[in-house]
């Protein structure tokens, strides 16, 4: 269920996505020296604001695409080996050894099984250890959604935003405890023109561009951009905190 991305410009245009991670990041509590699993690492931005708070410690960047697991090892080279790189899907048993924490950004909601999502957390996460993260959730770019259903074949895509209370049920059948998961609003205006077309096309409809030949794409993204109200993304986050159960 994974693809890969434009990693480079992913990097260039993914200000929001950092943004809010480094706000995410901000509730995970870090003594220094622990080992960390960013679960969907991106071109590694989020990631490097975590390694630089584990200077005796290691983190795990994995992510489903390659070429962005390639653009975190060249952004996080001066880590060295504190720094290990796995291309993963986080909707399949993740092949990596218990981490003291879990870390994600902007990624659970492209895995369509968040019931399996949980348990291949849970299963790599040591008891006691924490779960911070942040993905899209109920209402995210509705607007999008919206215009998405009258172009083409109607496809809105394969994101699965969430509610509060369906998280909840999962992690807590997943061996989650002291559960905390909210809605937030994060409308952010994009620069018109070619920067708001690259985003879309990099960030949003990727897996609707990849469905399309080559010369189909840019008048897709063109048509969808032309249907918006404006440069405006209607974003909603889904935030989640988490403790694995000792017993």
């Amino acid at each position: 269920m994974t693809r890969d991305w434009d990693a480079r410009t992913y990097d260039r245009v993914a200000d929001p996505m950092t943004r809010w991670g480094s706000t995410v990041l901000d509730r995970l509590p870090l003594a220094g020296d622990e080992r960390v699993l960013d679960a969907g690492c991106g071109s590694g931005r989020v990631t490097e604001l975590l390694a630089d708070r584990l200077p005796h410690g290691s983190v795990v960047a994995l992510d489903g695409s390659p070429s962005m697991v390639e653009a975190a090892r060249q952004r996080l080279a001066r880590f060295g080996d504190r720094i290990d790189y796995i291309v993963a899907d986080l909707g399949r048993p993740l092949p990596i050894a218990p981490v003291d924490a879990i870390l994600s950004t902007a990624t659970f909601h492209w895995v369509p099984d968040h019931d399996a999502l949980f348990r291949n957390l849970a299963a790599v996460l040591r008891p006691g250890g924490r779960l911070v993260a942040q993905c899209g959730g109920a209402g995210n770019i509705a607007s999008i959604e919206q215009v998405l259903a009258t172009v083409g074949d109607g496809w809105i895509g394969v994101h699965h935003f969430e509610t509060p209370e369906a998280t909840r049920r999962r992690l807590e059948a997943s061996g989650f405890v002291d559960i905390k998961c909210w809605l937030n609003d994060e409308p952010t205006r994009m620069e018109p023109g070619e920067p708001f077309l690259a985003y879309l096309r990099t960030v949003v409809l990727g897996a609707h561009l990849e469905r399309l030949p080559p010369a189909e794409r840019d008048a897709f993204v063109e048509t969808v951009a032309s249907r918006l109200p404006g440069t405006t993304i209607d974003y909603v986050r889904l935030n989640i905190l988490a403790r694995r159960a000792t017993t």
